[in-house]
């Protein structure tokens, strides 16, 4: 019978991208015949669905409204992690996922961390403005923390690293269904085709600007960097991290100095910070979506909707023509 996979995402600098994690379990396949594959966050769950088609189950660990950085796994879906054939994550991201993998897995696993090419937090534009004040994390998060480092897990905001993830799933689902070898190949060429159309849209769109700095209620955009976007976040790499009144000042300064119309907020966090920053500043606020994981107003968006919708608001707010 075809054994489970399980696609879990978490971020991280892993040094090996691959990895063998032991045997595989003879009943993890659907009682339809088909593999599963779960997902630990959204942007690796819709890459996963784009490569496997009909022929895999695809879940996500994260549910629609869940703050990715937080989740906790039940005792199903570490059960699932256990009876995975392939467990794709982004180690350093979601501890949970981390612990889940490195104690109960039994296939293979793909850190995509290293196959999208992490990049570090600060991409020459500006220096990380938030504190953060002593945090009481628990062993696997503090491990997490270290493994990740200075580096941004957000590579999804780069659409060419993520056709690099869809290429790396194929080539570990051809591996375990050698037979549909060529189909998970072409899916993900079709898939890193509609992922370079997305890369010359943001190109263009962001090419003549009035504006190229925004400012985020977290450190979820540096990649936009390419793009020629310096992002300015209110709050760290986390979104629960919280900023001191100098950051604040700071930021209303530079809103004022470089004539920054917007704020932009997120939908799976408070809006509380940006909305008083954008009121102590006179400007308006906007959603720019870091496309962590869906909503309950965004179930029926994909990847490149949510993608189109950022690059809308970014052209707006900056005055791009």
């Amino acid at each position: 019978m075809l054994r489970q996979l399980v696609v879990a995402a978490t971020a991280t600098t892993a040094l090996s991208a691959l990895t063998g994690c032991g045997a595989f379990s003879d009943s993890s396949a659907t009682d339809d015949g088909r593999l599963t594959v779960v997902a630990g966050l959204y942007p690796l769950q819709w890459v996963a669905q784009q490569v496997a088609g009909d022929r895999v189950q695809v879940e996500d660990l994260t549910q629609p409204g869940q703050e990715p950085h937080d989740l906790e796994l039940s005792p199903k879906e570490t059960g699932d992690v256990a009876a995975a054939d392939l467990v794709v994550y982004e180690k350093g991201l979601q501890a949970a996922v981390d612990q889940a993998v490195k104690q109960t897995a039994g296939g293979t696993a793909l850190d995509v961390g290293p196959v999208a090419g992490l990049e570090p937090l600060d991409h020459g534009g500006h220096d990380d403005v938030t504190h953060h004040p002593g945090q009481t994390q628990d062993e696997e998060a503090e491990e997490s923390a270290k493994d990740l480092g200075d580096l941004d897990p957000h590579f999804w905001q780069d659409p060419l690293k993520l056709a690099k993830v869809g290429d790396a799933v194929a080539e570990a689902l051809a591996k375990i269904d050698a037979p549909h070898a060529t189909a998970y190949h072409a899916n993900a060429e079709a898939l890193r085709t509609k992922l370079e159309k997305l890369d010359h849209e943001y190109a263009a769109g962001l090419a003549h600007c009035q504006r190229d700095v925004i400012v985020v209620s977290h450190n979820a955009f540096g990649y936009l960097w390419r793009y020629g976007i310096d992002v300015e976040p209110i709050a760290g790499l986390s979104p629960d991290a919280e900023p001191t009144p100098a950051d604040l000042g700071r930021l209303q300064q530079l809103i004022k100095k470089d004539g920054i119309t917007t704020v932009f907020g997120e939908r799976l966090v408070p809006a509380s910070l940006s909305k008083t920053l954008a009121d102590d500043a006179g400007v308006t606020t906007a959603v720019l979506d870091p496309i962590e994981g869906l909503t309950d107003a965004t179930t029926d968006d994909d990847y490149l909707s949510l993608m189109r919708d950022n690059l809308a608001a970014l052209t707006k707010a900056n005055g791009c023509q």
